[in-house]
C-alpha cells in the first residue's frame, strides 16, 4: 500500500488543508480535511474519494459543517457515469470523469493523473463541480495543459480563471498560484 500525504496552507483567506492519496490494489482513496473560514463562519470539511485504477472518480462522501449547518453528502457514480448526489441523481453531470470539489485543491491531482499529458499537451475534462457553499453538482468545462514536468496551467469558465499550477510526481498541487501552498509533504 503506497501513501503520499500533503498539507496546505490558504492564501486568498485564513485556513489549511491536509490531504493523503492511498493505493490500494482495487483502486486509489483521495482523502482529506478542509478547515477554513467562509463568510465569518468557521468550515470544517471532510472527504473521502474512491478512484478506480484508470483515475476514474467511483464516488465519494463529504461530511463536516458550515458554520451550524451539518454537511453530510454521498456522491456515487454507475458504469455508465450516471452521478447521484445524495441518492438524488444529478443528470447535469452525466458522463463526467472527475470529481472537483470547489473548496479544494486536492482534486486536480484526478484528472492530472489520468491525463498523463506530455509536455506541451492540453485537454480538455468537464469535472462534476461540488460547488461550495450550495453543495450543488455542477458541470465545469476545465483545460489542463502540461507546461513541464513539474507545472501545469489550469483554466476554467471559457478562460475566465486560470491559474498556474505547480505539482509533484505524485499530482498533488504544490503551489496554486494566488490560492494554495504546500506547508509540508511526504510522497
Amino acid at each position: 500500500m503506497a501513501v503520499s500525504s500533503i498539507l496546505w496552507r490558504r492564501l486568498d483567506q485564513e485556513g489549511h488543508e491536509a490531504a493523503r492519496l492511498i493505493e490500494r490494489p482495487a483502486a486509489w482513496y483521495l482523502e482529506g480535511t478542509a478547515v477554513f473560514a467562509s463568510d465569518e463562519r468557521p468550515c470544517r470539511l471532510d472527504y473521502q474519494i474512491v478512484i478506480d485504477q484508470h483515475w476514474a472518480t467511483q464516488g465519494a462522501t463529504i461530511q463536516g459543517w458550515v458554520g451550524d449547518t451539518v454537511i453530510d453528502l454521498t456522491i456515487a457514480v454507475d458504469p455508465e457515469r450516471r452521478w447521484s448526489l445524495s441518492g438524488s441523481e444529478a443528470p447535469t453531470v452525466q458522463g463526467c470523469i472527475d470529481l472537483d470539489l470547489n473548496f479544494s485543491p486536492a482534486t486536480n491531482l484526478l484528472p492530472i493523473c489520468r491525463l498523463a499529458l506530455h509536455n506541451g499537451q492540453a485537454a480538455p475534462v468537464r469535472a462534476a463541480w461540488l460547488r461550495f457553499p450550495s453543495f450543488t453538482l455542477e458541470p465545469l468545462d476545465q483545460e489542463y495543459m502540461r507546461i513541464d514536468a513539474g507545472r501545469y496551467r489550469y483554466s476554467s469558465a471559457d478562460g475566465g480563471f486560470t491559474a498556474d499550477l505547480a505539482v509533484r510526481p505524485d499530482g498533488f498541487v504544490t503551489s496554486y498560484a494566488g490560492l494554495w501552498q504546500m506547508v509540508a509533504g511526504q510522497a
